[in-house]
């Protein structure tokens, strides 16, 4: 009986952390296909009313998990705007909470990137005739690094969100359990063994993403010298 429990507990240990990795990089997959280009949008661009949006975005940067999660229960429930998909209590609706969380993160974080490459890149760029969509691949190239750490923000904030996808997905086993639902089912219950070996997955996976991070960060670092005197 403690072998069949053993084998049952670890199937669920490893199917809630597929299903976290699976819905996080979904989503912020997602996020980042449509966050980069209004990054790249707002730092390459004057208009009015620029400072608002940017103001706004660096504000649902901070957007508490459980009211995206809470608004979107209210348009997914049977009864609101969205019921007829029924999509409450599915995996697709913890991507799409994800995905409002992680949007602003990337495109906020992206902005600053791009906006931070040295004038002087740009105006010579520009100088060598490049077309638009060219200055964009040399200004996304420049900031690549700041890039790719706002989408493991993004990514980092997902994966550790809690509230949202609670309200949204429902907490059913071996459907739309995930790392951090599963750690407040297990501490409720007083499982604390299980709990902290799932928080220790989630730490575990967080640090060897920014790892990661620091890596790319180092080489580029390390590169930069090297290009300037050949």
């Amino acid at each position: 009986m403690a072998d069949l429990f053993g084998s049952i507990l670890n199937e669920e240990i490893v199917n809630v952390t597929i299903l976290s990795f699976k819905i996080s990089g979904s989503a912020v997959a997602l996020a980042t296909l449509l966050a980069l280009p209004l990054g790249a949008m707002l730092a390459l661009s004057d208009f009015r009313g620029k400072k608002l949006l940017v103001t706004l975005i660096n504000t649902l940067m901070g957007l508490p998990p459980v009211v995206v999660g809470l608004v979107l229960y209210l348009l997914l429930s049977r009864s609101g705007f969205l019921g007829p998909l029924e999509l409450l209590y599915t995996p697709t609706a913890m991507v799409l909470a994800q995905f409002l969380l992680a949007l602003p993160i990337v495109a906020g974080l992206s902005y600053s990137a791009i906006a931070a490459v040295p004038r002087s890149v740009l105006e010579s760029t520009i100088s060598l005739g490049a077309t638009r969509g060219q200055l964009l691949l040399v200004l996304m190239r420049e900031a690549r690094i700041g890039i790719l750490a706002s989408v493991v923000a993004a990514f980092g904030a997902a994966i550790s969100e809690v509230g949202a996808i609670m309200l949204v997905g429902g907490n059913i086993r071996f459907y739309t359990r995930s790392l951090t639902t599963a750690i407040v089912l297990y501490t409720n219950m007083g499982e604390f063994g299980i709990a902290i070996s799932l928080g220790a997955i989630l730490l575990a996976s967080s640090f060897a993403i920014n790892l990661f991070l620091a890596h790319l960060q180092a080489r580029s670092k390390g590169s930069g010298p090297s290009k300037a005197g050949g």
